[in-house]
């Protein structure tokens, strides 16, 4: 059966196809390479990822799960701080990070057997190529903000002005579609939070 994933992309995948021991071992090494993180975070984050791409997309192709899982693959070792705290500074580590996730997750892919068409779907997948014009990237763009607004937001809001909250999720907004926008709203958000959100939105 298609994966109706499919309509707005380009790259194709039989659903009920996900490689019963290339994939749990790509999981593993990616959650092990995770684990090493000095501060505790990303091998969580990751899990977040899935989780929530399971609540959007429980239909989602192999590619789209390495990739979600691989989002913030090893983002340590590029630290902010090796870049200006301005905002040419911020795109240029983040570029960074597109290339650094997806080359580190390739490698990983590779030397557990996948084929080089998905090492570069999962690869575009997580340098965010294509969004609006790809269903998946779109579903995996959601994915991020969501994980963002239910997990990380608050502790986010402590340390900005209201004003430049207000800028940063109205920008989070334009990325998302209709269906992460009516999923955002369902978040079980504090009232402080809540109420910034209704502010950025116009509520």
């Amino acid at each position: 059966m298609p994966n109706p994933q499919c309509r707005l992309s380009r790259f194709c995948y039989d659903k009920d196809v996900v490689d019963s021991e290339r994939f749990p071992r790509a999981l593993a090494r990616i959650d092990a390479a995770n684990a090493l993180d000095p501060f505790g975070r990303e091998l969580i984050y990751s899990q977040r990822m899935t989780d929530w791409l399971h609540r959007v997309a429980p239909d989602a192709s192999e590619p789209l799960r390495l990739a979600a899982r691989a989002q913030h693959f090893m983002r340590w070792k590029i630290p902010r701080s090796d870049y200006p705290m301005d905002r040419a500074g911020y795109h240029r580590w983040r570029t960074r990070l597109y290339d650094f996730h997806a080359d580190a997750t390739a490698e990983i892919l590779r030397e557990v057997g996948y084929d080089d068409a998905t090492i570069a779907r999962v690869r575009s997948l997580i340098r965010k190529e294509r969004i609006k014009s790809d269903l998946e990237m779109q579903t995996l763009e959601d994915v991020i903000c969501l994980v963002f607004l239910e997990n990380y937001f608050h502790e986010f809001a402590q340390d900005h002005d209201e004003q430049k909250l207000i800028t940063i999720l109205q920008r989070t907004w334009k990325k998302m579609s209709p269906r992460g926008h009516e999923l955002a709203l369902q978040l079980p958000l504090g009232d402080d939070d809540r109420r910034i959100i209704e502010r950025a939105l116009g509520g």
